[in-house]
């Protein structure tokens, strides 16, 4: 990738400002989680994955920031870190996962420093864990985009989501990294506009080709025919296989 959503430069968190895309590229250095907190918030870092990954990272640098003199306090300190991390996007559930196995690491006997290093540690390992993930799955989806193809998506679900290669845009990256001549139709997704702005800016930015439309000619686009496979995100899934979207999935 030649960009990062989020990158970890050990002490501090690096967020790409998603929004400010397309038309700038501005990056923010933090050390602290409320600052984190916020970019999650104000929607600097979206994507359920990438906020997960995000709000690890805040819950490790409470941790590193806590001058608290006793692992009691400490717990404390990281606890309420917690509680202000997950209240930022309660849709977002990678952030109560990633949350969850930050917080079952401070039951651990151990010092202030030795929780702080497994905090650290464990934010690391989920930020590796997404990559992981959506790079996989880029790999065994991509069989299902055939050579030639047209395939419409609809809101953000590349690197800029993910922190890694992304999944339903990942997919869309990998068949063209494979040599497909594909074409992408890429819904605007109002009212934030996801699509016109960031997917556009991905694709671009990977070299695939693609035209922008507005949300409602998707339903036009498909019923002429031309449109021979969507691939989108999904919010919930449900183990009878019913799926949950950003508004305006059909």
């Amino acid at each position: 990738m030649m960009y990062q959503p989020v990158e970890w430069l050990h002490d501090r968190l690096r967020i790409l400002d998603q929004t400010r895309l397309p038309i700038e590229e501005k990056y923010i250095e933090t050390a602290d989680y409320l600052e984190v907190a916020d970019a999650i918030k104000t929607l600097k870092v979206r994507g359920a994955p990438a906020i997960g990954v995000a709000g690890g990272y805040g819950i490790a640098l409470a941790a590193m920031a806590s001058r608290a003199s006793s692992v009691g306090a400490f717990r404390m300190e990281v606890t309420k870190a917690i509680q202000i991390i997950i209240s930022t996007r309660p849709t977002a559930r990678n952030l109560f996962w990633a949350a969850d196995r930050m917080a079952s690491l401070l039951a651990r006997e151990e010092s202030i420093d030795g929780l702080s290093r497994l905090l650290v540690k464990e934010a690391v390992d989920i930020h590796r864990q997404e990559e992981d993930n959506s790079q996989r799955l880029s790999e065994v989806g991509v069989d299902l985009v055939s050579d030639g193809a047209t395939v419409l998506t609809h809101c953000n679900t590349g690197p800029l989501a993910t922190t890694g290669s992304g999944t339903a845009l990942g997919i869309i990256i990998h068949a063209s990294r494979q040599g497909k001549k594909i074409t992408v139709l890429v819904d605007e997704t109002r009212p934030l506009l996801q699509g016109a702005r960031l997917t556009t800016w991905e694709l671009q930015k990977a070299g695939v080709a693609f035209t922008l439309i507005t949300d409602s000619m998707a339903g036009y686009c498909m019923a002429r025919g031309e449109v021979n496979a969507v691939i989108v995100g999904a919010d919930r899934i449900a183990a009878n296989g019913d799926t949950a979207n950003k508004i305006g999935t059909y």
